[in-house]
């Protein structure tokens, strides 16, 4: 009788030794998993940064020497290049990107986009979308900024555009009011981000002075 019941208690504890080794194996994978994700995301992001200074360097170099050159032939950096807006700077949060003159899902990947509007020189209400990254890159720190903060555009030509936070607030990210609500009369600059807690849209708006 003691033999059988030993038997049975054996028995059991090396069921118990297969399932904790069955759990601590599918614990290790789902940790490895997590991890190997997480380096994969960031790394993209910063790929994605990287990708973003290196066209303002390519840029730069681009306009230094763009009116001394013949060549005509264009490939696909030179186009990239062409579809340039200009520069957005905000000295107090430490933005400084090209923004593409206009908008599909792999140059916003790259930097923020012009999406609606015309140039600065003229009235009405430029709208820019950027990626909010929630590390600092691209426009995941719009939200910090303050009313009277002041964000700098620049052409293509240099010449510098100065605007003035005057309102910051969310809107549900089917709500286009940000658009095409403005007054015709001034010089509006509209910043579009994503709320990723809970999927709405951060705007910032920006009158030129």
């Amino acid at each position: 009788m003691n033999q059988i019941l030993a038997t049975k208690l054996n028995n059991k504890g090396k069921t118990k030794k297969k399932w904790f080794k069955i759990q601590l194996y599918f614990s290790l994978f789902i940790v490895s998993t997590v991890i190997i994700a997480t380096f994969i995301h960031f790394n993209n992001l910063y790929k994605n940064e990287q990708l973003a200074n290196s066209l303002i360097n390519n840029y730069n170099i681009y306009k230094l020497y763009s009116d001394a050159s013949t060549t005509t032939q264009k490939d696909s950096d030179s186009e990239s290049l062409n579809s340039i807006f200009g520069i957005i700077e905000i000295p107090s949060i430490k933005i400084y990107y090209p923004v593409f003159s206009h908008l599909n899902e792999k140059l916003l990947r790259i930097s923020p986009c012009k999406f609606f509007g015309e140039s600065p020189k003229e009235k009405g209400n430029l709208c820019i979308a950027g990626h909010n990254y929630d590390n600092s890159m691209f426009f995941s720190k719009i939200c910090n900024l303050n009313i009277n903060d002041e964000i700098f555009l620049f052409d293509n030509d240099g010449k510098k555009y100065i605007y003035v936070v005057t309102d910051i607030y969310e809107v549900d990210s089917s709500d286009l009011s940000p658009i095409f609500n403005y007054n015709k009369s001034e010089k509006i600059l509209t910043l579009v981000t994503c709320n990723n807690l809970n999927s709405n849209r951060i705007i910032v708006r920006a009158k030129g002075m």
